[in-house]
């Protein structure tokens, strides 16, 4: 990967204060700078350290890349101190306002640096609505980076403008997501709750102020390639009529070892051992189910995975957010069969905590995906060429889920039925058994397979130069230099 020094350019990134969000954004600024661009990314002091692993990992770009620390008023805001995370917050608690109370206490920081730099272009998280202001002042385009698809950011939408959860006379009838090309069906149960809430509250508002900051920005940047949702993304350009660039997989600029491994937080399994073990089973043998840094499952439905894995006969690596009921630790004996991890000894493997994922993803040995449907799950899952199994649970997980299992046909549903924030629908063994096996046995496991490989073939075009996304990159460059000089 390559290109012309585009040096004269200078990107401020700004990421929301979750590893969902900070993780492809690392991405995207060893991206920007193996197109000779120089970036500049602003996050927070403890947040700082983690972006630095990440981007240091490639020395062609690293000296394009540097870090600005700004202090996150955590006490200010109610915040325990040292808070400066998302992912760290217990599951049950209220703390999730007080840090998006706190990230607007970010705007004045960042306008000083905004004013030092004179970047020339913002690109903010769609969660902070008033960078667009603030880039404003200074007379700087700011993009919106939302971290989800095309499809996706269809759908919402039309939902927002259209309401269709309101024609039907209950949760759980489905409707037809109106004007949205496919004949996509949804229940009302699906929708994400701030979508369909008219209660006000601090979140609601946010999102409303983000939907409304995205028609006054100069445009949004999709972690997606024209060629997996060229229908949608026709549609959100033309249709919709917002200007949008497509520069993804962002996740594929990391092509040694160590750069997916030092992705998001320190891994809690050696990646070489991890290696060792995908290196000793058969190609596509193994089924590797994680549900990313924030859905959390209690106890019971982590016992229903363990019995689900062991009847499937499967090999698997199963990644476990060490099981919480209500933000209290629940002890492994509560979550796991007995005897479970000795007669699963050699057959799975699993790992408590964080995961390098796109390394195990690419392994040859890895044949199919159980996930949340997260977008940076989702999108390395097509990359890998991997068919999956969909488990949404919130935010537009369901959404996602549609355009893996209905349009692109490289997946089996689990069947939730219900969007909600923490704690997903209750799943039982036997329904997980069967939607493993769909997508690791049989004819049919084989023609989404099939399908998924191609997918992340077209994946690996896409970035490569001359490929729809590394043209779509270069002509958003072109477009800010054009600006710039302008």
């Amino acid at each position: 990967m390559g290109s012309e020094s585009h040096d004269s350019v200078h990107i401020f990134l700004f990421p929301f204060l979750a590893h969902g969000h900070m993780i492809p954004v690392s991405d995207m600024a060893k991206l920007f700078a193996s197109h000779g661009v120089r970036v500049t990314i602003v996050t927070t002091p403890l947040n700082a350290t983690r972006f630095t692993q990440s981007t240091q990992s490639r020395k062609s770009s690293s000296g394009l890349i540097q870090i600005k620390a700004i202090e996150l008023p955590s006490e200010e805001a109610g915040l325990p101190k040292g808070c400066e995370n998302m992912d760290t917050l217990p599951p049950s608690s209220d703390l999730g306002n007080s840090l998006f109370q706190a990230t607007r206490l970010l705007q004045p920081q960042l306008e000083e640096l905004l004013e030092e730099f004179k970047p020339t272009c913002l690109v903010a998280d769609m969660l902070f609505p008033w960078a667009t202001e603030a880039a404003a002042k200074f007379g700087i385009p700011r993009l919106v980076f939302h971290g989800t698809c095309f499809f996706s950011l269809c759908a919402i939408e039309i939902m927002k403008l259209h309401e269709p959860f309101k024609n039907v006379s209950s949760e759980f009838e489905s409707f037809v997501i109106p004007y949205l090309p496919g004949e996509i069906e949804m229940t009302s149960s699906q929708v994400p709750a701030v979508t369909k809430t008219i209660v006000s509250s601090d979140l609601n508002q946010l999102m409303k102020d983000a939907i409304e900051s995205v028609l006054k920005s100069y445009g949004v940047i999709v972690n997606s390639f024209y060629e997996l949702e060229p229908v949608y993304a026709d549609y959100y350009r033309n249709k919709l009529g917002r200007k949008a660039w497509h520069i993804g997989p962002v996740s594929l600029c990391n092509r040694e070892i160590e750069e997916k491994s030092n992705r998001g937080k320190e891994a809690t399994v050696d990646e070489h051992e991890c290696l060792k073990w995908l290196d000793s089973k058969k190609q596509d043998s193994v089924v590797y189910v994680c549900f990313g840094s924030v859905a959390n499952f209690n106890s019971t439905q982590l016992k229903e995975i363990a019995m689900a894995l062991e009847a499937a006969g499967q090999d698997f690596i199963w990644v476990v957010r060490r099981g919480k009921d209500e933000g209290i630790e629940v002890d492994q004996d509560e979550w796991l069969p007995e005897g479970f991890e000795e007669r699963m000894e050699g057959k799975g493997l699993i790992i408590r905590g964080w995961a390098p994922q796109v390394l195990i993803l690419d392994h040859p040995s890895i044949g199919g995906f159980v996930t949340h449907c997260g977008w940076n799950s989702t999108m390395e899952g097509i990359s890998a060429g991997l068919p999956m199994v969909t488990w949404p649970v919130s935010a537009e997980q369901f959404y996602n889920e549609k355009l893996v299992t209905k349009v692109l046909k490289i997946g089996v549903s689990v069947g939730t039925q219900k969007w909600i924030r923490i704690f997903g629908d209750s799943v039982k063994k036997e329904t997980i058994v069967k939607a493993v096996s769909e997508i690791m046995v049989g004819e049919e496991a084989e023609m989404r397979r099939s399908k998924a490989r191609e997918l992340g073939k077209q994946a690996r075009r896409s970035v490569e130069e001359g490929g729809s996304s590394y043209q779509d990159l270069n002509k958003l460059i072109q477009e800010l230099k054009s600006q710039q000089l302008g």
